[in-house]
């Protein structure tokens, strides 16, 4: 809670939770929704980083306690929620920020790389949003959840593991949007730019390093969606921090083709070159142009590069 952040009180009263909120986007988060009104659950691993936040934003009048629940459990993710209802009398807001990274190639991922960040992302972002909703209904009031996913789900070199974690919280955002609305609960989830521990490690195709941004800015767009003004938005994604504020288009189909009686291989190979190819844009996460038009293929028995 900064004097750069606004005093409007759009979330007095809503106890919210941040899970992996003591650092990062995280503590971004939980300044903003303090700032908000918001009293906020502080949970981190990190518990001696996660009491200095909360001791911050109690310095500033806000109200904050700290819980060092580990969400890659459902068991910690229970405990988690309970303490919000124990400290506030309720949850009303449900951030899913907590992260972990284990970057590998496909040729290179271990098992173990792939269940610990799925376990974190995917079981965890379940986990504190099926408790949080369950009291949320039961309390009769509606609620807003925030999940986290990435534009690295649009295909990240090197990251099989986060990519596919960040396109199964997006695919869960908008199922839970359709499922909660009956109860007064919204469902959003942004993909946060911000420079922080967990994204250093981050490194493109050529190994160069993402440009460096303030991760605190994605706190904004969090109160917005957590607050009445947007009433009307439920089971959407938007790029945040920086300078931007974006809305990712949800999957759609593209060009169609029909056949009458149904497509043969004989006719998929008469239609498929001329009509296909030509709707193959940019894809990935850098959003480069299609690189595959003259073919994917080997040479001298290894992958072409």
């Amino acid at each position: 809670m900064t004097d750069a952040i606004s005093s409007d009180r759009l979330l007095a009263g809503r106890p919210a939770i941040v899970t992996g909120a003591a650092g990062g986007i995280g503590r971004g988060h939980v300044q903003y929704l303090a700032a908000a009104g918001a009293p906020v659950v502080v949970n981190d691993l990190n518990e001696a980083a996660a009491r200095e936040l909360a001791a911050s934003v109690i310095a500033q009048g806000g109200q904050a306690v700290v819980s060092s629940h580990d969400i890659g459990s459902r068991e910690g993710c229970e405990a988690l929620v309970q303490s919000c209802i124990d400290a506030f009398g309720s949850v009303r807001i449900m951030v899913n920020n907590a992260g972990n990274l284990r970057d590998r190639t496909l040729l290179k991922m271990s098992d173990d790389d792939l269940d610990s960040v799925l376990t974190v992302h995917v079981k965890g972002t379940f986990w504190c949003t099926q408790a949080a909703v369950r009291a949320m209904v039961e309390q009769g009031l509606g609620g807003a959840v925030i999940n986290t996913t990435s534009g690295a789900h649009f295909g990240s070199f090197g990251q099989t593991a986060y990519s596919a974690a960040k396109g199964a919280i997006a695919s869960m955002t908008y199922t839970w949007a359709t499922e909660l609305a009956r109860y007064g609960i919204r469902v959003n989830a942004i993909g946060p730019l911000g420079t922080t521990a967990m994204s250093k490690t981050y490194r493109d195709a050529d190994g160069k390093p993402g440009q460096d941004f303030d991760p605190t800015l994605n706190g904004p767009a969090v109160v917005y969606l957590c607050s009445d003004e947007a009433a009307g938005v439920s089971g959407q994604i938007f790029g945040t921090g920086g300078e931007r504020l974006s809305h990712m288009v949800q999957p759609h189909y593209g060009k169609t083709l029909v056949m009458p009686g149904g497509w043969t291989v004989e006719a998929i190979r008469r239609h498929f070159p001329n009509a296909m190819p030509g709707q193959f844009g940019p894809f990935g996460i850098l959003g480069k142009p299609y690189p595959f038009h003259d073919g994917v293929g080997t040479s001298g028995g290894k992958a072409a590069s």
